[in-house]
């Protein structure tokens, strides 16, 4: 199929309305596509078992689609559950940003396996990224000695107000890193080099595909990347201005089937 196109999609926000669900007109509307022979991307900065229930709603363990999480930092074929490519961070990153998060009451969590793990204290939205992911919170006495597996992402919480500034220090902090905020609570960090629109880039060359042939749909800042990677970037009606004003388009907001009307804008 000589115009086969990859549609990639955010989840919270985009792919997903305001409760969190996928309606039945979008996941329609994707079932049709991927009938197609198009191919259907989560590129997510939850961690990867925080994607399961979303991917198999899709059905891309039967179709062949892929999840890129942690924010791009690593691509997991659905299908064969194979992780094609992934990225870690230093371990001397844990202990900085772990002396940090306490000398500035901010939140930090990274994951193993199955579980948000902590050394800070609680916050909502440490609580909300555990809700969200369906998966629980571990506390730890000792977390940077604790800490010794490979890390795809780390994950601040910090105040709305304060997030900005403390998304700027934290990238000065580490010059090894790739710091960003998927919402204006979250401060992302990941391994130097690592954002959707990388790994993104580096499943287009496994795929054999085309950059031109990229549909990415998304709402939040660490969407941006893709957005201007992408041969069509696509923000949602919901999306934070600066997004909006990256996009080729604006579709309709993540409550009003924002993805169906991409789908049939760009796959008729």
């Amino acid at each position: 199929m000589s115009d086969k196109k990859l549609l990639v999609l955010d989840i919270d926000g985009t792919l997903t309305n305001s409760k969190k669900e996928i309606t039945d007109a979008t996941k329609e509307a994707i079932k049709k596509i991927q009938q197609d022979g198009h191919i259907v991307v989560i590129a997510s900065g939850r961690p990867t078992p925080g994607t399961a229930k979303v991917a198999d709603e899709l059905e891309l363990d039967k179709t062949g689609g892929y999840v890129l999480s942690y924010n791009g930092a690593r691509i997991t074929d659905w299908k064969t559950k194979e992780i094609i490519y992934q990225n870690t961070l230093d371990q001397n990153i844990i202990s900085d940003l772990y002396e940090y998060a306490t000398e500035n009451d901010l939140g930090l969590v990274t994951y193993q396996e199955q579980n948000v793990v902590t050394g800070t204290r609680h916050d909502d939205y440490m609580e909300m990224e555990a809700r969200i992911n369906g998966i629980p919170i571990v506390d730890v006495e000792n977390f940077p000695d604790y800490v010794d597996f490979d890390v795809n992402k780390c994950l601040l919480t910090a105040p709305v107000d304060s997030a900005p500034e403390h998304e700027t220090s934290i990238s000065e902090l580490l010059d090894n890193a790739n710091v960003c905020r998927s919402e204006p609570f979250f401060i992302e960090v990941m391994p130097q080099g690592v954002d959707k629109a990388a790994s993104l880039d580096k499943l287009v060359h496994i795929l054999d595909m085309k950059q031109e042939n990229t549909i990415c749909c998304g709402d939040g800042f660490n969407d941006l990347s893709m957005i201007q990677y992408a041969g069509v970037g696509v923000a949602m009606g919901n999306a934070q201005d600066e997004v909006k004003n990256q996009a080729d388009f604006i579709t309709k907001s993540n409550d009003d089937d924002g993805i169906v009307h991409v789908i049939d804008t760009f796959f008729k």
